[in-house]
C-alpha cells in the first residue's frame, strides 16, 4: 500500500504551526478586545475566522482524499503525534475564536464552537505518544492548551449566561489542565530553551492561558450566581496570580534565552512564540480586571502592542515564504518538500 504522497508529509509537518497562527490571531482578538480596542479586535477575529475556515476546510479534504490509507499513514513515524498536537492546537483554536465571539456578543455562535472544541478534544487528548518516553519540543504543553482554552470558553460563557453549571464544568478543567501542564513539564526537553525555533515558547504560552481561565473564573462569578465561597475565591485569587508571575518570570527567562543564543532563521514555528506574547497579555489584561489591579492595565497593555508587532512580522514572513514556495518555475526536490 502506497505511504502518504511528499506534499502530505510537508503539510503534516507544518499543521500544528498553521493552527498556531490561527490561534495567535484569535488571541490577539482577545487581548484586543480586553484593552478596548473593538475595531481592531473585530478585524483580528475576522482573519481568525477565515483562516479557521481554511484549516478546516483543508484537513477535511484531506481525511476524505486519505479513504482507506489511513493505515499507511500511521504507520509513518511521528506523523500521528503531529496530527494529534494539530488537533489539540486546532480545539484551542477554536475555543479562543468562541471566546471572540462571546466578547462580539454572539454568544450562540460561541456555543457553538464550545461544543465543537468539546467533542474534537478527548481523542488526540488520549493518543499515547509514539515516541515513548523521550524528552519532547514544546508543542507538548497542547494538551493543556486545548483543556485550559475549553476552560476559558466555558466560563466565559458561564458569565454571559448565567449558567452556574458551565462554569463548574470549566472549573473542573482548569485544574485538569494544570495537571496536564506539570505532566507536560516533566517531557518537555529544556534544551530547547536555547536551542528552539519558536514552539518552546509554549511553554509559557500555556501557563498564560492558565492564568487567563482562572481570572476568566473569578470575573464569572457574581451576586446571582454565587459560584465561589470566600475560600475558594481566595483559592482562585492566589492560584491565578502565582500562574500570572510564574507566565512574566517564564517569558523573561525564554527572551534572555533569545538574547544570549540568538536564532536570526525564521521559522514557522514562530506562530507559537506570538501565541505566548499575545496571550500573556490578554491574561494580564483579565486579571488585571478580575482582581481590580489598575498597574497591570499598563503592563498588559505594552504585551499587547509587542505581540501586534510579531504578529505583523510573522505575518510578513509567511505570506513571503508561501509565495516563495507557489512561485512558478521553481524547483523543489523530494527532500526539500
Amino acid at each position: 500500500m502506497a505511504g502518504p504522497s511528499p506534499s502530505t508529509a510537508w503539510w503534516a509537518q507544518r499543521a500544528p504551526s498553521a493552527a498556531a497562527a490561527v490561534l495567535a490571531t484569535g488571541t490577539l482578538s482577545v487581548g484586543l478586545d480586553l484593552a478596548g480596542y473593538d475595531g481592531l479586535s473585530r478585524i483580528a477575529l475576522g482573519l481568525a475566522c477565515a483562516a479557521w475556515l481554511l484549516l478546516a476546510a483543508d484537513f477535511t479534504l484531506r481525511l476524505l482524499l486519505a479513504g482507506t490509507r489511513w493505515r499507511a499513514y500511521a504507520g509513518v513515524p511521528g506523523l500521528v503525534d503531529t496530527v494529534a498536537t494539530a488537533a489539540l492546537t486546532t480545539v484551542a483554536a477554536t475555543a479562543v475564536l468562541g471566546t471572540g465571539f462571546s466578547a462580539a456578543d454572539a454568544q450562540s455562535l460561541a456555543a457553538v464552537l464550545l461544543v465543537l472544541a468539546v467533542l474534537l478534544w478527548p481523542v488526540p487528548l488520549v493518543l499515547p505518544a509514539q515516541d515513548g518516553q523521550r524528552r519532547r519540543p514544546g508543542t507538548v504543553f497542547a494538551r493543556c492548551m486545548a483543556t485550559q482554552g475549553l476552560a476559558v470558553l466555558g466560563a466565559t460563557l458561564a458569565a454571559a449566561e448565567s449558567a452556574a453549571w458551565l462554569a463548574h464544568a470549566a472549573l473542573v478543567l482548569f485544574w485538569l489542565g494544570l495537571v496536564l501542564y506539570v505532566l507536560a513539564l516533566a517531557r518537555f526537553d529544556v534544551r530547547q530553551v536555547a536551542e528552539g525555533r519558536g514552539d518552546h515558547w509554549l511553554a509559557g504560552g500555556a501557563l498564560a492561558l492558565s492564568a487567563l481561565a482562572g481570572a476568566r473564573l473569578i470575573s464569572s462569578d457574581s451576586a446571582r450566581l454565587y459560584l465561589w465561597n470566600v475560600d475558594d475565591r481566595g483559592v482562585l485569587r492566589d492560584v491565578t496570580v502565582v500562574l500570572l508571575v510564574v507566565t512574566l518570570a517564564g517569558c523573561a527567562v525564554l527572551l534572555a534565552a533569545e538574547f544570549l543564543r540568538p536564532r536570526p532563521r525564521t521559522d514557522i514555528r514562530r506562530w507559537a512564540t506570538v501565541f505566548t506574547w499575545a496571550k500573556t497579555a490578554a491574561a494580564t489584561l483579565a486579571v488585571a480586571a478580575a482582581l481590580d489591579v489598575s498597574w497591570l492595565d499598563g503592563l498588559g497593555e505594552v504585551l499587547l502592542w509587542i505581540a501586534v508587532a510579531a504578529w505583523l512580522g510573522a505575518t510578513a514572513w509567511a505570506v513571503a515564504s508561501a509565495r516563495a514556495y507557489a512561485a512558478p518555475g521553481r524547483v523543489r526536490s523530494r527532500a526539500q518538500r
